[in-house]
Formats: structure tokens, sequence, C-alpha cells
């Protein structure tokens, strides 16, 4: 029952957008069977949580509006419930993005566990039911943006999230991330002695995701994984042929798995390893071309070295406020994404916000 209500109320949703959006869909004269497909001719427009500058992060309001906005990819982090149903959620604390102090029944719900080696206090998402969880609201996470939808919109599921991107009026790929899988599978246990990865990776399947990058099978359906856990996705390697992305993290911080750093798996070496499990890696644009006092220093050769292995860049997180962007583009995100686009040449960027990225390449293509 849940899911058929679930399902009416995304699918009414997107008929809105369909109806309103600029001409990111079919002309009249076009086969109604046949959506407009992806683009593949320039570098992908990943809506990191949405269109999260503007609407509270993955939500769908936060969806639809990237998709009407242009977004190639809508991105997401992938979490579990106590009763194992997978969460579009960021964090595994509750505290930051949503209204759970307000909610006197879950008071005593404050735990403190050892996470990546360090003690975190808060309310953990693994500890609440998905019923529970519906009954939160979401909020802006950054002060400086705009908070008048706070407290409106629920978390979504894995499901919910898939189907936003199935029934939008144009072929819209999905981008999940496997988040945290290690302490995932630490406190939520599935049947049958399955991990966190397989249940993301059956959830995928259902829904008909499949095929190596661009094959016929994944332009219909676009799908990349990605994860900062090299460990799940070799796990998954043989589950399936979608393409995957590692995501890395800052140059001081290991990999929560392997305990490797940000020199070891950067390396030729690991690049050439790597290779043989995803299509590509997604870092920090700052551990790209270094940042001192905003000022963009010399830029590392990893982009150079990455392509050189055949391998994508998808960098992340582009912002439009000033606070994000460095001195050297004149507080300009259009010049942000003409040097990353056109002197650094990486074939994809996370943005909070995809209609800016999307106007960009509009306009300059």
């Amino acid at each position: 029952m849940y899911s058929s209500c679930c399902t009416v109320v995304v699918t009414c949703l997107l008929l809105f957008v369909g109806s309103s959006a600029s001409r990111l869909h079919r002309l009249p004269g076009d086969d109604e069977n046949t959506k407009m497909p992806l683009q593949t001719f320039r570098p992908f427009n990943i809506a990191h949580r949405g269109s999260n500058g503007e609407l509270p992060e993955e939500t769908v309001p936060a969806y639809l509006r990237a998709i009407k906005e242009g977004a190639d990819f809508i991105e997401t982090d992938i979490l579990a419930s106590k009763d194992g149903v997978l969460i579009c959620f960021h964090d595994f604390i509750l505290n930051n993005t949503t209204d759970i102090a307000k909610h006197k029944e879950f008071a005593d719900r404050v735990k403190t566990y050892e996470v990546d080696g360090a003690k975190t206090t808060g309310f953990f998402i693994f500890d609440f039911t998905l019923k529970e969880l519906k009954t939160l609201r979401t909020k802006q996470r950054f002060s400086f943006r705009d908070h008048q939808y706070n407290g409106k919109y629920p978390i979504i599921t894995f499901e919910e999230y898939i189907l936003i991107a199935i029934n939008a009026p144009r072929v819209v790929g999905i981008y999940p991330e496997i988040k945290s899988p290690v302490l995932m599978n630490q406190h939520v246990k599935w049947s049958n002695g399955k991990r966190f990865e397989d249940v993301f990776v059956e959830t995928l399947r259902k829904y008909g995701y499949k095929g190596s990058y661009l094959s016929k099978e994944w332009l219909e359906q676009p799908c990349f994984i990605q994860s900062f856990v090299p460990s799940s996705l070799v796990h998954i390697h043989n589950q399936t042929d979608l393409p995957k992305i590692f995501l890395i993290d800052d140059v001081d911080v290991r990999t929560q798995d392997t305990n490797q750093t940000f020199a070891e798996i950067t390396s030729d070496d690991y690049l050439n390893y790597i290779k043989e499990y995803v299509v590509g890696i997604g870092p920090g644009k700052d551990t790209i071309v270094p940042v001192k006092h905003k000022h963009l220093q010399t830029p590392t050769d990893l982009v150079t070295r990455a392509h050189a292995h055949n391998l994508q860049v998808h960098p992340y997180t582009f912002r439009n406020e000033n606070k994000y962007l460095h001195f050297n583009f004149s507080q300009d995100p259009y010049l942000e994404y003409d040097y990353w686009i056109n002197t650094m040449g990486v074939d994809g960027l996370f943005t909070d916000f995809p209609g800016s990225l999307h106007r960009y390449q509009k306009w300059t293509s």
C-alpha cells in the first residue's frame, strides 16, 4: 500500500515537471514512445543530492528541480534503516538535515558509536525503522541557503528515488553511492547473510538497471555506482556490469576499509589495479588542483594520469556561493565551469546547482 501511494505521488509530481519544463523533452512530431536520450557529447551534469543548492537535499522536490533544470544524472547517497530498507540520506546521523530534535518521542534514541576510529554521538539512521524515518521532515543543511522549505519534505527510499528517474519525461540517469558500507554492515543485518552492497545491487536489478557503459541497455537506463570504499566496488564487480566510480576523499583521509592513503590510491599502480573494476574516479576538486588562501595552485597530474589509464574523472563539488568560488574565478561559477571543462578536461561534474551548469553548457555548446 505504501509503495503504491508513493508511486502515484511521484508520478503526479513528474507530470507537473514535464508540463512546466523548458525544451529538455520531445518535440511535436517526435515518437511519443521514445524519450529524449541522455546526452553523451559533453561532460555529465551530475545533480549532487538533487538541486540541493535550492531545496533540501535528497528530497523529491530537489530531484524534480534538477531534472527540470537539465541534469544528466541525479545523485544520491544510500544508507539503511533499522529494518533494512535502503534510504536516500547523506549523513549516518539525522541531526543536521532533519527536524528530529522536535520529535520528543525519539529523545531517548541518542547514541554514541565509534565511526572511522572516532566516537560520534547523535541520532543514527540505522536505529530507526522506515516508518519512524517517514515521520521526520528534512531541512536545508547550510545556514546561508534558502530555509523556506524546511520541515516540508520527507526522507525518501532508494526505490522512490529510482522511480523519479524512470518516470522522468526524458532519459535521466541515476548516480547512487554505496555510503558507509562498513558501518551499515556492522549495524544492519539482512537475511541469508546478504551484505548492504548485495541489497543495493538487487534493488538496481529489480528496476532494470544493467549494462556496461554506453551499451544499449545502459543508455536506456543510465546508472553510475559510486563508493569511497574500494572493497565494496570489488565485491559487486561480478554482480553487475553497471559502470562504477571510485570516489577519492581528501588528501589526509584514509580509505575506511583498506586504510590506504591518498597517495597510495592515486598512484599509477593503484589506478592500474582499480581500472579493472571501475570506469572512473571521483576526487574532490581541491585535491586535483590544490588551493591556498582561496587561490588555485599548480594543478596535479591526476586527471592526465587517470585518462592515460582510460578512467573518467568526475570531481566534486561545484557550488555557486562566493565562499566556495576561488578568487581565480572572479566569483563567477561560469568561469569555474569553463576552467574545469576546457582546461582540466574532466568528464563529469558534481554540482549543487545543476541549472547553472546546464545553462553554461547550453550557451557554450
